[in-house]
């Protein structure tokens, strides 16, 4: 579908009314189905036309698409009860783990791992993230040497597993467990084209859901032999011990939530971040322009790229949302039963909150006053209560690989992918082949 190179948004009412929100005419829907285009051609069309908080039609009832900065606030952070998740595409790979669960047993789930991802939690796992970092640096080290072509996408997929693997468990990946989750990848690219009948969707990926209960449980078993053991699975074993509703069954979809959602996005954030630089290799030498190895003004540096990588493709690209009850966003009202997007993809790259929003540029968050100051416009982790536990994770384990191998090697893609896949994650839609040369 074509768009408007600016959104012009429509704003709030400026008299206090309380108004409908703005749909999208039928033709232009239909015009969007006729075309097959991603869901994003069509959020993107709503914001460009409508402006912040905009409606569209995919079936009898209007779903409305939020991306203006307030309204995020609103309905991600000031009124999470009002504002519900009701179900989530990964359920069927992660059950009702953390991620997909919802009411009084996701808050009992989200506060016994809260403490893991914060403060002395993130302390335990420092060294597994660094060995993790070192194992891959040691790789590249080898693809150099030799002159071995890599695929920088499976790299960091790798990385980020082994990461996982080794705060989950206290061991590092070995090549069968490594091979053998190789089916998270491939059940999540393949959840967006999945039947919408539970039955039929189960049983196209049904062997590789076996695949990752074997490995689940094999873990969980390994886990009950070595008492001794500290990792994020003995949290959950320990937790069976005094609450009745941490059965195997739950162990086993906490421990895969933990996996898909502590390896998918932050391989993909590696990945996107190795192909920005690719185009902008003066982006690189900036952040190793800005201090000395080890150094705070590196670090920083080094986490500026990883926060503008995360701009443009935040690892929950979309959010979706249900009103439990009547409720008026940026002036217009929400019904009851409403569904709604909130869209961190779209509103990242609003050009009248980020100037030139399509621009590769880390020093929006090291230039003091170029980063919008309202916490709904920047928010690839989401906001507000449900916001991903592992956040603070994710990004150490990133800057750590990074400082490692942002100074030592520079790969030379052989081809690039050319476009993005929007899925749970929006992703790079292909291979991304190279070989390294040195700094």
């Amino acid at each position: 579908m074509a768009t408007q190179a600016h959104p012009v948004p429509v704003p709030p009412p400026a008299d206090g009314a309380v108004r409908p929100v703005p749909e999208l005419p039928a033709e232009t829907v239909a015009q969007w189905r006729a075309e097959q285009s991603d869901l994003i051609e069509l959020l993107a069309v709503a914001r460009q036309r409508l402006g912040g908080v905009a409606a569209f039609r995919l079936g009898p009832q209007p779903t409305v698409l939020v991306t203006e900065p307030d309204a995020v606030q609103q309905v991600l952070g000031r009124h999470p009860d009002r504002y519900v998740k009701r179900s989530h595409r990964a359920r069927m790979l992660a059950g009702e783990g953390v991620l997909s669960a919802t009411g009084e047993a996701w808050k009992r789930q989200r506060r016994l791992l809260q403490s893991q991802f914060t403060g002395p939690g993130m302390r335990r796992y420092e060294q597994r993230i660094v060995e993790a970092a070192r194992r891959a640096a040691d790789r590249w080290a080898g693809y150099a040497r030799t002159g071995e072509q890599l695929d920088v996408g499976e790299e960091m997929r790798h990385f980020a597993l082994d990461t996982i693997w080794r705060a989950l468990t206290g061991r590092p990946l070995d090549d069968r467990t490594d091979r053998e989750l190789a089916s998270v990848a491939r059940v999540v690219a393949a959840l967006p084209t999945l039947p919408a009948d539970g039955t039929d969707a189960r049983e196209a990926v049904a062997d590789d859901l076996a695949r990752i209960d074997a490995v689940a449980h094999a873990a969980i078993d390994a886990a009950r032999r070595d008492p001794a053991g500290d990792g994020l699975l003995r949290v959950l074993l320990d937790a069976a011990d005094e609450l009745p509703e941490y059965t195997d069954r739950l162990i086993r979809d906490e421990l895969v939530t933990l996996l898909v959602a502590g390896h998918e996005t932050t391989a993909t954030t590696l990945t996107w971040l190795f192909l920005l630089l690719d185009g902008n290799p003066e982006a690189r030498a900036w952040a190793l322009a800005a201090g000395p190895e080890g150094s705070a003004e590196r670090r920083e540096a080094v986490q500026a790229l990883v926060s503008e990588t995360l701009r443009l493709y935040p690892s929950a690209w979309i959010l979706p949302r249900h009103a439990l009850e009547a409720d008026t966003l940026a002036g217009h009202r929400i019904e009851p039963g409403t569904d709604l997007l909130v869209c961190p993809y779209l509103t990242h790259r609003d050009p009248q909150l980020w100037p030139d929003p399509e621009r590769f540029d880390p020093a929006r968050f090291t230039s003091p006053g170029r980063k919008p100051a309202h916490l709904g416009a920047y928010y690839p982790f989401g906001l507000g209560a449900r916001a991903c536990l592992g956040t603070q994770f994710a990004l150490r384990e990133t800057t750590a690989l990074l400082e490692l191998l942002l100074p030592a090697y520079s790969p030379r893609f052989l081809s690039t992918p050319t476009g993005a896949a929007y899925s749970i994650t929006v992703r790079p839609d292909g291979p991304t082949p190279a070989t390294l040369t040195g700094a």
